[in-house]
């Protein structure tokens, strides 16, 4: 009871704050309830004067760093809060002040179980903040007395508990909003608060960071045009983590990259498939390519950094979003409306034939325009806004990787505004269709099913002498289960026996006493 009180009191500070900020100008009375109507024009007139634009970012950035990061989750979701209110939610930045020096060295050194000098030569200022972490830069003596320069990532202090507060106020807020209004519940607030919860435990455990960069850097290990930096395990914990210091340009200073003599239509491009070859071709991709965390390096290569929020796509996923985008190049539209109902997306009580229609609407607009005026991302927001005709429920697994794509493509477009998309797309998406879903998938997926049944071949007898061993258990248990019924039904037996003579006994002795 009183945490429901805490929250709806936090519920209401939001509330306050949203419409003192104005931010309650993005809510669209047409489609409430009387009451929550009339709730609405009550917090607009709590405005303060002189309100500009940015009014959504100025309400989150007031609210707190856990706010901030919803809103950035939201930026991606115009089906929830509307296409005016997402292009306002895009201008947030997770830039905050630095904590002090001191705070830092003493969380790395109750991490590392050392003092700093006998770790570093030298150890700097921050040189990057952000609400749950900041960055410093560090040289680190080797064995062979050389040194190594390193980014050493470390946490802010009591950020954990925060963001846990909040995301319970959160929660709350979102089981308010499916009570309100029943109809939210297509939109899976719930989900969408535990998809962004998730995201951010994993995000706050420096040693998952340090795993997932592991991870990427395994699965690009053949790739020439894109890299990641190598963590240094043996200075990585729960609070901090190091690794291989970049030496690069980000790629938001085009004209550096210009003046260094790189091809920025090319880098363009890589930027693209890079995203869309990890996503769909390893189902595990960078859910946070702004372009403060890409850089090019003096090689030409595109190299990411900052590996907290990641996105994983299962092969059903994967499969999902190869063949609508290669259905959207093909203006085959029954073939991403087929695709949308073999995954279970759509319910089958819908027709496939009225569904490729509503993608059509979609899909012939933009082959009327030039290719550098089409947005991937747009036309998958756009795709997502339709399926809601459709009874399509939210798919939280895609909802980060919309999100990234939206980032994606306004960096790859910042480096190239004539970057044709979909002819940037199409062999990556070509080449892991036909891979998977060609003769070579079908072969390949044909020998992996050998071999599986191979396997179990190979453990029937194994497997038969288990299951000889279970019943012979069985059978023991059994009878020995049986002797114990056996033995109660005897003690019964004799004990209902007993009784009833003695009940014959006593009603002899009644009867003799009657008739005498």
């Amino acid at each position: 009871m009183l945490s429901a009180v805490a929250h709806l009191a936090r519920g209401i500070h939001v509330g306050w704050v949203m419409a003192r900020e104005g931010a309650l100008a993005f809510v669209d009375d047409a489609e409430l309830p009387p009451h929550l109507r009339l709730v609405l024009r009550l917090g607009r007139k709590l405005e303060r004067p002189g309100l500009g634009p940015g009014r959504l970012p100025a309400a989150l950035t007031r609210l707190g760093p856990s706010y901030v990061k919803f809103g950035q989750f939201l930026a991606t979701r115009p089906d929830i809060v509307g296409m005016a209110a997402a292009r306002d939610l895009e201008r947030l930045q997770d830039r905050v002040p630095p904590f002090p020096q001191g705070v830092a060295v003493a969380t790395l050194e109750a991490t590392l179980g050392k003092p700093l000098p006998e770790i570093f030569t030298s150890f700097s200022e921050p040189i990057a903040a952000a609400s749950i972490a900041q960055v410093h830069k560090a040289h680190l003596r080797e064995p062979d007395g050389t040194e190594r320069v390193v980014a050493v990532k470390i946490m802010r202090p009591g950020v954990r508990e925060r963001f846990a507060r909040d995301i319970q106020a959160m929660r709350f807020m979102a089981r308010v909003v499916e009570a309100l209004r029943p109809e939210a519940e297509r939109l899976r607030p719930r989900e969408v608060v535990e998809t962004l919860a998730r995201s951010v435990a994993m995000e706050m455990d420096l040693r998952l960071e340090a795993a997932a960069l592991s991870e990427l850097a395994e699965n690009i290990k053949d790739d020439p045009e894109f890299r990641v930096p190598q963590p240094v395990w043996e200075l990585t914990g729960r609070d901090v983590l190091a690794s291989e210091w970049i030496d690069g340009i980000r790629l938001n200073d085009r004209a550096a990259i210009v003046a260094a003599g790189h091809d920025v239509a090319a880098l363009g491009q890589t930027v693209i498939q890079s995203f869309l070859r990890h996503a769909i071709r390893d189902g595990f991709f960078h859910a946070d390519m702004h372009p403060g965390n890409l850089f090019v390096d003096p090689a030409g290569r595109l190299v990411a950094v900052d590996f907290g929020i990641m996105g994983r796509l299962g092969l059903k996923e994967r499969r999902f979003l190869a063949e609508i985008l290669l259905g959207f190049i093909l203006r085959d539209y029954r073939r991403v409306a087929e695709v949308h109902f073999e995954a279970g997306y759509v319910p089958s009580h819908h027709s496939v034939d009225d569904f490729a229609q509503a993608i059509r609407a979609i899909g012939e607009p933009i082959h009327q325009r030039r290719a550098d005026e089409i947005s991937m991302a747009k036309v998958l927001t756009l795709l997502f806004d339709v399926t809601a005709l459709f009874d399509m429920s939210t798919r939280t697994e895609l909802v980060m990787l919309q999100k990234t794509m939206v980032v994606v493509e306004g960096v790859a477009r910042s480096l190239d505004p004539r970057l044709d998309m979909w002819t940037s797309a199409e062999p990556v998406v070509r080449t892991w269709l036909a891979r998977n879903l060609g003769p070579l998938g079908r072969a390949d997926q044909a020998r992996r099913a050998v071999l599986t049944l191979a396997d179990v071949v190979a453990d029937v007898p194994d497997l038969a002498q288990r299951a000889k061993r279970v019943l012979v258990r069985l059978d023991e248990e059994g009878l020995r289960e049986v002797s114990r019924v056996e033995r109660r039904i005897r003690i019964e037996t004799k004990r209902m026996v007993w009784s009833t003579l003695a009940l014959w006994v006593i009603a002899g002795s009644l009867l003799a006493i009657a008739l005498r």
